[in-house]
């Protein structure tokens, strides 16, 4: 039964990626009573915590993609019972769609940050959209217990990105908590006693109000702001009752984004109970349900009172700021390990994708095998393009391009917030490299209670920010902390760098050798190693020199009579360069192609043959 809507909070938890918002579900999960440890365990795949990162790449990385919600009780000490809807977003600023369009399900946010980090661009980016939709903020500070923690000073960074972004005066008297998700604990000062996360129970009752515009006895109105699939059942809506309440096998009116309007019937009604869903008959305005048996229906979509429907405001996302084709794999190795193949499977796979993320953007491309797919960053498209490959597609994906906007007859292109932290000896070489790349320092110092650290805040093109993270990396020895996200549009800042070297290209297919590898040894680094099959055309490592260098990676060693003075064991082989999708997609210039396959990430040439390409190159330069 739906509690009484005083006694119900819907709170989404927003943060910066790793502050441990994933982390403090699981703990408020568990100490809910919902569940024991092992049972938590369990649904986490074997994995202590992260129950609410269910799909395999996010426990891989250990960053949250999709938006989760569960809910659980809690007696209050006042003895009353209150049911609180838990919403996890994501942490990292490619995947903003999804904190958008789930804000809007919530009556307040517990705002994590890191007790040594503090603030962090993507915490700007969530705390905006959070202050946008009106929620009141509840902050937390994570992770007291690490020895370099600042608690202090991160309660008063909080405070002064507050009066940056803009809030009013009940949102900068904010209740701060301070809590250690690990160690499973919660207090309202660091003086009090740390035994569990009742503090922050107290707080989430006392600071997040009561469902916003939750009239039982308006008209229904619910705003689909989730999709779910089931292989029985087929689509299911995920959103907030607004007014009204929705009962099975009730008839409802579901309006479209443009304003559609078709007459159905819910077959199932769904709660949130923990992390499951239970059936219900009921669902009153304020909580949060999921409806089985509506088709067509899509994120943003109302599903209203049959007799009087009206739509509610559509989720508004954030544009796209990065697109990149995606093609057929027209390559020799084309269909050896992979089971979809064909345009229309691609395609169909990209319509699917479109029903659930609402940032993604799909067009036809420059020919009937081509689609330009546009996102919000590289993380955002390298994730599209893993779980399809892992679903046994095949294609090939090309350089990553920003979206340029038209203002007045002007180009204007995005520009990110960089922040980066660096120790003292690296500080020049950051610079150095960035000072090439238009960006534009803001801010520099040292954050309190850190030492042989500086802080360092830029703004920067998004185009230049392609293949600058491992540049980074480089340049200061692994150690640079690197974050960035969305600061906005400005006028075409000019020409940025691209890669410096050229590329070793296979002239003829085969299995590669250490014979030929160690004949070229002097050439450059290479992402092959002995045994590889290739073809004609494959990119097969990184010239040291610019320009690029067409090489025979295949040739074996002549047989003769006549002993040689060395043995092949002796054969000079530099180490496979590992690159991952997502260095592989920065990597690439405008004339090469990432081939993703099931089992293999190649890259390659768009135009095979060097004859073709040196045509190209002739007409290209004539033109």
């Amino acid at each position: 039964m739906t509690p009484n809507t005083a006694h119900l909070r819907n709170v989404a938890i927003i943060a910066h990626v790793d502050h441990g918002k994933t982390s403090l579900v699981d703990k408020l999960m568990y100490q809910s009573g919902l569940y024991r440890s092992e049972e938590l365990d369990r649904r986490a795949g074997g994995q202590h915590g992260l129950v609410m990162d269910t799909g395999d790449l996010e426990r891989e990385r250990g960053i949250t993609i999709l938006s989760k919600n569960c809910a659980v009780t809690y007696q209050a000490s006042d003895g009353d019972t209150y049911r609180i809807n838990l919403i996890d977003t994501p942490g990292h600023a490619d995947f903003g769609g999804e904190v958008e369009r789930v804000l809007t399900m919530a009556d307040g946010a517990l705002l994590v940050v890191d007790a040594f980090e503090g603030p962090m661009p993507q915490t700007r980016f969530v705390l905006q959209k959070a202050l946008a939709c009106g929620l009141r903020p509840l902050v937390v500070v994570n992770k007291v217990d690490r020895p370099d923690s600042r608690p202090d000073e991160v309660v008063s960074e909080v405070f002064d990105l507050l009066a940056d972004l803009g809030a009013d005066d009940e949102a900068l008297d904010f209740q701060t908590v301070y809590a250690s998700a690990k160690e499973g604990w919660a207090a309202t000062s660091l003086d009090d006693d740390r035994q569990d996360m009742r503090a922050l129970f107290e707080a989430i009752v006392e600071w997040v109000p009561p469902p916003r515009y939750a009239d039982v006895e308006a008209p229904t109105q619910l705003l689909v702001t989730s999709i779910d699939y089931s292989d029985y059942v087929g689509r299911i809506a995920i959103g907030r009752v607004f007014g009204g309440a929705l009962e099975a096998r009730q008839r409802v009116a579901v309006i479209d984004r443009h304003g559609e309007n078709t007459q159905q019937q819910i077959l199932q009604l769904l709660s949130f109970q923990g992390l499951d869903r239970t059936e219900t008959k009921r669902v009153e305005a304020g909580d949060l349900c999921a409806v089985v048996g509506l088709d067509p229906i899509n994120i943003g979509d109302t599903i209203a009172d049959a007799a009087q429907p009206e739509a509610l405001p559509a989720v508004t996302v954030d544009e796209p700021t990065l697109h990149m084709t995606f093609r057929v794999n027209d390559g020799p190795f084309s269909g050896r390990d992979g089971k979809y193949l064909t345009s229309r499977q691609i395609g169909d796979r990209l319509e699917r994708e479109l029903r659930s993320n609402v940032a993604l953007r799909v067009e036809p491309g420059e020919t009937m095998e081509q689609y330009r797919v546009s996102g919000r960053g590289l993380m955002h498209l390298g994730i599209l393009i893993e779980n399809m490959r892992r679903e046994g597609f095949e294609l090939c994906v090309g350089k990553p391009h920003v979206v340029l906007r038209n203002v007045d007859g002007h180009k204007e292109e995005p520009i990110e917030l960089l922040v980066i932290d660096v120790p003292d000896e690296h500080q020049s070489s950051v610079m150095s490299l960035l000072g090439d790349r238009r960006a534009e320092l803001i801010k520099m110092g040292y954050k309190t209670g850190t030492s042989g650290f500086v802080h360092m805040e830029f703004s920067i093109p998004a185009r230049a920010m392609i293949g600058l993270r491992s540049r980074l990396l480089t340049a200061t020895a692994g150690n640079a902390v690197i974050h960035h996200t969305l600061l906005g549009y400005e006028t075409m800042r000019g020409a940025v760098p691209h890669r410096q070297s050229g590329v070793l290209i296979a002239n003829e297919p085969g299995q590669v050798t250490a014979y030929a590898l160690d004949g070229l040894y002097d050439r450059g680094s290479f992402f092959v190693k002995p045994g590889d099959d290739v073809y004609e055309g494959q990119v097969v490592g990184e010239n040291c020199k610019a320009g690029d260098l067409v090489v025979n990676v295949v040739r074996g060693k002549k047989l003769t009579n006549i002993r040689a003075a060395g043995k092949d064991d002796n054969s000079q082989i530099r180490p496979v360069r590992e690159m991952s999708l997502e260095a592989c997609l920065e990597y690439i210039d405008d004339d090469e192609l990432v081939e993703v396959t099931p089992s293999t990430i190649r890259l390659r040439k768009i135009l095979l043959k060097e004859t073709d390409r040196r045509r190209e190159s002739r007409r290209a330069a004539s033109v």
